[in-house]
């Protein structure tokens, strides 16, 4: 294949990569004794040395769903209340500029 070939080759990404957050895919490292307890307990729940964040929010899934319910309740309504600020802010920008 020529130089000018592999310049101009795209890459496709499917949907499910596109939503993957790379984070959850990470080794956690023991360094609080938070994660040491978080690690070793999903390590052994999961039969697995080396866990990773995907392996702890499965398991608080499905152990503690509370817990990932209100995370994801407040995660939502704050994303939400940036939308309608962020909404609010290019509807006054476009009122001032036609007003100009």
């Amino acid at each position: 294949m020529s130089q000018e070939q592999t310049e101009n080759q795209t890459t496709i990404t499917n949907e499910s990569e596109l939503h993957q957050n790379p984070m959850l895919s990470m080794v956690v490292e023991k360094d609080s004794e938070m994660k040491d307890y978080l690690v070793e307990y999903v390590g052994e729940k999961m039969n697995e040395e080396n866990v990773t964040v995907q392996m702890i929010t499965e398991v608080l899934a499905t152990e503690f769903p509370e817990f990932l319910i209100s995370v994801a309740e407040e995660n939502f309504l704050l994303g939400y209340q940036k939308g309608l600020q962020d909404a609010d802010q290019l509807s006054q920008r476009e009122a001032d500029t036609t007003e100009e």
